[in-house]
């Protein structure tokens, strides 16, 4: 938590979420899809597992990329992971602006992006739903609690 905090919250380091899912080049992709069928790993962040060097907790060794969950899909359990890195997909750094961290998981069409520091090692993954809670005021929760009760009832309750 501590580490979130010494990024402002207009960043990428601000945004991101400091645990996603980290295996070794050599990892299989059977335990790759095992790790994002874990029931407490939100949908966005399952979306893909992160290859890096020793060690496999943020901050990590030498970020290598990232394998897509529905490229895993299409593999055999036995092939191991560096195989089937994604080379388009570039991290951003933790220093980057929220706006370019959007455009770039629009460009890419991606739900989660990596966030390297100036060591090149993983410090986080921003996902699609980090930048919405990001963009929308702090009360939208709550005012689409109203919108709904409205619409459902035809009275503001």
């Amino acid at each position: 938590m501590r580490r979130l905090l010494e990024y402002d919250a207009d960043t990428a380091g601000g945004l991101m979420s400091p645990s996603p899912i980290v295996l070794s080049g050599e990892s299989t992709v059977a335990e790759g899809l095992a790790m994002i069928r874990r029931a407490e790993i939100p949908p966005a962040m399952a979306s893909a597992v992160y290859v890096t060097h020793p060690p496999y907790e943020t901050p990590t060794g030498e970020y290598l990329g990232m394998v897509h969950f529905q490229r895993m899909l299409r593999f055999p359990p036995h092939e191991r992971l560096s195989a089937l890195l994604d080379g388009e997909i570039e991290p951003v750094s933790a220093s980057a602006s929220a706006a370019e961290v959007s455009r770039r998981l629009a460009s890419y069409d991606l739900v989660a992006m990596p966030i390297v520091d100036d060591q090149d090692r993983l410090v986080g993954v921003v996902t699609v739903d980090d930048v919405l809670d990001h963009l929308l005021p702090d009360d939208w929760r709550h005012a689409d609690d109203e919108h709904t009760s409205t619409t459902h009832t035809g009275v503001s309750q």
